[in-house]
């Protein structure tokens, strides 16, 4: 029997501002929750990178209408320029990513400032998980997420940049597949893929920056990290 996944959209947590506590303003959004939905042991909490970033202090004052400015911020927070079209740049970040304008984002934000990634996503997310054991006494994985556009493919979809509790990728590489073949290259990024789901429940202009995910399989709980784990190495890069 496969598992059924369950997405829970978490709404009443209202505004965050910077230096607000990120723990008291999800809990508030789980509290309101019917009992029914309420964060139980083996969930997966999914956060918007905008609400952490805003709790964190990761805010800068920039002119929305100087395109230097912008490049001068994406440039600080990069290690190197990958590509570049006119005011797009796909770089490297401090972390690692590759994505476009080294996650700078001026959406849902006040006129005059920019959000930054985090500084640590991963750090973030075990912050909040173990803030999450203590006050509601559940075990549970965190995941940060944050909408990144792809190579190859149109649209943007989330994936996540953090997490805590949750394997980042499932490794399939010497299991069989239905017809008995063994898997030699199949490794699964698991934190995306939920990332991407809770993203149908909360959306991007809805005001609702956290999603619970219920019935992943235990086997996909675990430690890891989403920067040592799922960035590809460069010497692993074909593009890079």
């Amino acid at each position: 029997m496969h598992n059924a996944i369950t997405l829970i959209p978490v709404a009443g947590i209202g505004e965050v501002g910077v230096g607000d506590s990120l723990h008291d303003a999800v809990l508030t959004g789980l509290q309101a929750l019917p009992e029914d939905q309420r964060l139980r042991d083996g969930d997966v909490l999914v956060v918007t990178q905008k609400i952490v970033s805003k709790a964190e202090g990761r805010i800068v004052a920039i002119d929305h209408h100087d395109p230097k400015a912008k490049k001068a911020l994406v440039l600080s927070l990069s290690r190197r320029i990958l590509r570049e079209r006119g005011e797009l740049l796909i770089v490297e970040t401090e972390h690692g990513f590759v994505c476009a304008n080294a996650g700078v984002d001026l959406s849902n934000v006040d006129e005059g400032t920019a959000a930054l990634l985090p500084k640590d996503p991963d750090k973030s997310a075990w912050r909040l998980k173990n803030g999450l054991a203590r006050s509601c006494g559940v075990n549970v994985g965190v995941l940060i997420s944050d909408t990144f556009g792809r190579a190859w493919r149109n649209g943007v979809c989330d994936v996540a940049i953090g997490g805590a509790g949750i394997k980042p990728i499932l490794d399939l590489r010497g299991t069989t597949d239905a017809n008995g073949r063994t898997l030699e290259a199949t490794e699964v990024c698991i934190v995306d893929e939920l990332c991407a789901a809770a993203e149908l429940v909360m959306g991007k202009a809805t005001g609702v920056p956290v999603a619970i995910i219920r019935g992943c399989p235990s086997s996909w709980f675990g430690d890891g990290s989403v920067v040592g784990d799922v960035v590809r190495a460069p010497e692993g890069d074909l593009f890079r």
